[in-house]
This record gives C-alpha cells, sequence and structure tokens, in this order.
C-alpha cells in the first residue's frame, strides 16, 4: 500500500512552534516515502475551540508550504461514521456516572462494573471495558512500549456525558477511512497508542505504524503547548520558524539551505530527511528562551 500520512490539529488556538514541528515532520516523512500527506481538523470539543482558529491554522500551514493533497477532513462532520463504530462496540461498551470524586479513591481508574448509582436525570458517559491483558508496539523512533490496559489505564470513555465522542474512537475511525499507513505525532500520545490499538483491534480495522517525534519544551521544561511561551508562529515570515523546526528535527544542514521561499526550503529538506538524526527525548530548543 502507497504511503499515507496525516497531520491532525485541534482548533484550540493558532498553530504554535511545537505543532509546527510535528507538521513539519508529518510532512517530510510521507514525501520522504513518496506519499500522501492529509490534514484532518479534530473538532470535536466545542468547549474548547477558538472560533476562527481552524481556518487560522490551515492559512498558516498554507503560508509554511504545506497544503492538504486531498481536502480537510472535519470530525465534527462525521458523527455518522462515529456513531456506526460505536454501535459495532455494543457490546464492549457501558453507561458510566461515575464522577470524579467517586474515582478518586481508585486514583481516577475505572475497572469492572460501574460504581455509581444509575441516575436517570442526567445522561451518563460510556466507557470501553478493557481486559487485563497487554498491548503494544514497535515505535519507528521510540522502540517498543508496552501498556497493560487494565493497570495502567483502566475503563476509558469513547462517548463523552455530553454526548461527543471521544478522542481515541474518533482519531481510530478517521484514520481506518482514510487508509492512514502510519501515524507521525508528537510523543505526548504515545501513551494513549495502546488504547487505539485496542479498538482497532475490537473494530476489525489495520493497525498503522506509528513514529512519535519529541516534544518541544519550554524553558522551564513543560511541553510548549502549555506555556506562556507558545506564541503563535508568523505566518507573514515563515522561513525563520521553519528553519527553526527543521534544526529541531535534526535537519541542520537543510535548515541553512539557501531556499527563496519555505517550498523550497522544505523541497531540500526531503533530500535530507532521516530518522536517525532525529532526537528522541522531548528537549529544550534554545532558539525558543
Amino acid at each position: 500500500m502507497s504511503y499515507r500520512g496525516r497531520f491532525a490539529p485541534s482548533p484550540t488556538g493558532p498553530l504554535h512552534f511545537g505543532s509546527l514541528v510535528a507538521a513539519v515532520g508529518s510532512w517530510l516523512r510521507a514525501r520522504s516515502q513518496h506519499g500522501a500527506w492529509l490534514v484532518r481538523m479534530e473538532d470535536l470539543d466545542p468547549q474548547r475551540e477558538v472560533p476562527g482558529a481552524a481556518e487560522d491554522i490551515l492559512a498558516t500551514l498554507a503560508a509554511f508550504g504545506m497544503e492538504s493533497d486531498e481536502p480537510v477532513v472535519w470530525q465534527s462532520r462525521r458523527e455518522e461514521a462515529y456513531d456506526a463504530a460505536f454501535a459495532h462496540l455494543r457490546e464492549h461498551v457501558f453507561p458510566c456516572w461515575c464522577s470524579r470524586n467517586d474515582l478518586a479513591a481508585a486514583e481516577g481508574m475505572h475497572r469492572g462494573a460501574c460504581i455509581a448509582t444509575v441516575d436517570s436525570t442526567r445522561a451518563p458517559a460510556w466507557r470501553l471495558r478493557v481486559n487485563d491483558r497487554s498491548v503494544g508496539f514497535v515505535d519507528l523512533l521510540q522502540g517498543e512500549h508496552v501498556q497493560n490496559l487494565l493497570r495502567d489505564v483502566s475503563d476509558f470513555v469513547v462517548r463523552r456525558v455530553e454526548g461527543g465522542y471521544a478522542y481515541q474512537l474518533a482519531v481510530v475511525v478517521d484514520d481506518a477511512e482514510a487508509g492512514i499507513t502510519e501515524v507521525v505525532r508528537g510523543a505526548d500520545l504515545l501513551d494513549s497508542t495502546p488504547r487505539q490499538i485496542y479498538l482497532q483491534q475490537l473494530l476489525g480495522v489495520p493497525t498503522p505504524g506509528y513514529l512519535h517525534l519529541p516534544l518541544v519544551l519550554d524553558c522551564t521544561g513543560a511541553k510548549l503547548s502549555k506555556s506562556e511561551a507558545a506564541l503563535p508562529i508568523d505566518r507573514d515570515d515563515p522561513i525563520p520558524a521553519l528553519r527553526t523546526a527543521l534544526d529541531f528535527l535534526g535537519l541542520r544542514h537543510a535548515a541553512r539551505a539557501s531556499a527563496p521561499n519555505p517550498a523550497a526550503l522544505l523541497a531540500a529538506a526531503v533530500q535530507h530527511f532521516d530518522l536517525t538524526a532525529i532526537r528522541t527525548k522531548s528537549d529544550r530548543f534554545p532558539a525558543l528562551d
């Protein structure tokens, strides 16, 4: 199968440098494999979305020389597909009225039967029941990663109290329908992968390859997206931020190449893209200090 990769931002604000690194990394990986690069807007949580952010992100990606090879997919328009997947999982899910206080004694974990009383006055969340089993995979950059679902994760939410579908289910359905062969994303989602593989197995869809890129940290060691340092990047002057992102991804020679525009700089970087040159650990980046 031809390579198919994707970048899937959430419209919670403008594109910042940490997200730019993920976008550039996924774009370069797809192009180095002579494959397709798709964009999916993960707009499933209206309460966290910033009006206009989705359109701003797409415009910024275009200014940096990256546009989806196929029409952009919007999760908010895909409820029918999620409904079908949820129906397929009905024997594996159960309603849950537990609050955070209910689960506090178990360190937030939910295992087995719901401990909360059925409350007909409010809607439940729906959790996927997990077994005492380990799910593992080999990440192309981070190596082997194994997780015991019952011990490390417990029964997890696939449909929220508000009625919307949770990230874990939506991403599996979307990746399968798009025929994604490899997921390139930030290392903060490494621990989500075993849950997604388990869902793939239950739904009978293929498991793609995975490549989790290191995160960009601020000067305090916090993830940049959670930091006040996560200022929007300047799409009116994209070359400096793009060079910095390439440098972070181990492409120092390409980052210093002469290029009249972002597309030319990216084209030069594809020729030098090398997984072995990418750091595995999340790290501060001096240019952000």
